[in-house]
């Protein structure tokens, strides 16, 4: 029997070395997808995408036939005189499920989802998400008004301190607020409004098209020292922001823990959860009738603005078209935390919202050529609306800013400012080539 003890407990530490060995490997690899997925997933977040490949993923052990038992060889059998429990070979005999547990197993895989189905559930968060987009580019536009030359006079163009600064730096805020600290609870709730939240509305109201744009044209016109200076103050205020906005909220989430505002009773606790399939089908009929009055009112105004051209048009214009932006944002954040390849190679870096920011920047630099070369009043009423509500819903801030955040609080820090290094300057250089050679050797006025 000492014998036997002994053995074991060789066995049981070799295990314990190995599982702390492909554990440290497991919470590595699991580093680089948070830090890179802090951000947003995409539809990778929604319940019933969630559903299906657990449920596939656990059908594939369910579906064994109760008769697949693997007998012991029988030099590996227990025999009367032996006093040493001999271990099988590994991954030869597979246990079958007792009948409690098959039981359990066949009526959670009959279980249907609780929510919408998988097609509805699609539909109803990409409504959330177009009405959110239009609340974020209508708020981006009056912080420009209220920030801009006009009232203020903190914004302009022609300075380090940009137009669209303020909705970044109030988007990034927020984001550490809705999109860190209580982006858990909100998702208790409801998952399509946490996503609408801080992908539709914070993703919207941010734009980081639009500020590699203005150091674009502060660059074309020679301040390549305000442009330098305009990145670089821009990331500063931006990565602040969010850990000012994190900051708070914990200590807001602590005040009302000390308080105890919220009830713990069972039986003052009011169910205001959106998990069922009557009350989501309700909450996505009445996104459909805002969108929809959210449109036709956005059509109508452009139809009688568009002739005078102007701010107005442009913005109501900018509303139509925003959400088409947010959704192609939405597609493209499931590849954050993929990596490269069937390797899956550096998966550290949000590849989707990379590729969004970029690839809007340089959209948002040819339609400003587009716009010199053409120089009609119609022309520009278009142009600009692509750009502030098409493309500025593409690009994002917030989300860059939580990815930054959660790589600089990893164990690799110096990751957040290679990726940060990567996006300004793939884009900054793109821009130059899009937009400052044209104007530059074309002899574009770019103040008309």
């Amino acid at each position: 029997m000492e014998r036997m003890n002994s053995g074991g407990f060789s066995i049981r530490r070799r295990s314990l070395s190995i599982s702390s060995h492909v554990s440290h490997h497991i919470d590595n690899d699991g580093e680089c997808d948070s830090v890179s997925e802090a951000g947003d997933i995409g539809d990778r977040a929604l319940p019933s995408k969630r559903f299906s490949e657990s449920n596939s993923f656990r059908l594939s052990f369910d579906n064994r036939s109760e008769n697949d038992v693997v007998s012991i060889p029988e030099e590996h059998r227990l025999h009367p005189n032996s006093s040493v429990m001999p271990l099988p070979p590994a991954f030869t005999s597979v246990s079958p499920l007792s009948t409690d547990d098959r039981e359990a197993s066949e009526d959670t895989k009959h279980d249907p989802p609780k929510g919408l189905p998988e097609l509805l559930d699609y539909i109803s968060c990409m409504v959330h998400l177009a009405v959110f987009g239009i609340l974020g580019v209508l708020t981006r536009y009056l912080l420009q008004k209220l920030f801009g030359p006009g009232v203020a006079h903190v914004t302009s163009d022609q300075t380090i301190l940009y137009v669209d600064l303020p909705s970044n730096m109030i988007g990034s805020f927020l984001m550490g607020w809705f999109g860190v600290v209580f982006k858990g609870d909100i998702s208790q709730m409801s998952e399509h409004l946490a996503i609408a939240i801080t992908t539709g509305y914070l993703g919207s109201l941010t734009t980081f098209s639009g500020w590699n744009q203005k150091m674009l044209e502060l660059s074309v016109s020679g301040h390549w020292l305000f442009a330098s200076l305009g990145f670089l103050l821009g990331l500063f205020l931006v990565a602040y922001s969010i850990q000012f906005g994190i900051d708070t909220a914990k200590g807001f989430r602590w005040l009302l823990n000390r308080l105890s505002i919220s009830s713990r009773k069972d039986g003052n606790k009011i169910n205001c959860k959106v998990d069922s399939y009557r009350r989501q089908l309700i909450v996505m009929v009445m996104f459909l009738v805002v969108l929809g009055i959210l449109w036709g009112v956005s059509g109508a105004l452009v139809k009688a603005e568009f002739k005078h051209g102007g701010n107005g048009a442009q913005l109501w214009f900018a509303c139509m078209v925003g959400p088409m932006g947010v959704w192609i944002r939405w597609f493209l954040a499931r590849l954050n935390g993929r990596g490269l390849g069937k390797a899956g190679l550096f998966k550290w870096i949000p590849f989707g919202t990379l590729t969004a920011n970029v690839s809007a920047a340089c959209i948002m630099a040819a339609l400003a050529n587009v716009k010199n070369a053409v120089n009609t009043r119609d022309c520009d009423t278009v142009v600009a609306g692509i750009q502030f509500g098409l493309m500025g819903c593409l690009s994002t801030v917030s989300t860059f800013a939580a990815e930054f955040n959660a790589m600089r609080e990893s164990s690799h820090p110096w990751r957040a400012y290679v990726y940060a290094i990567i996006t300004v300057c793939v884009s900054f250089s793109l821009g130059i080539l899009i937009y400052c050679i044209p104007v530059w050797t074309k002899g574009f006025d770019i103040n008309t």
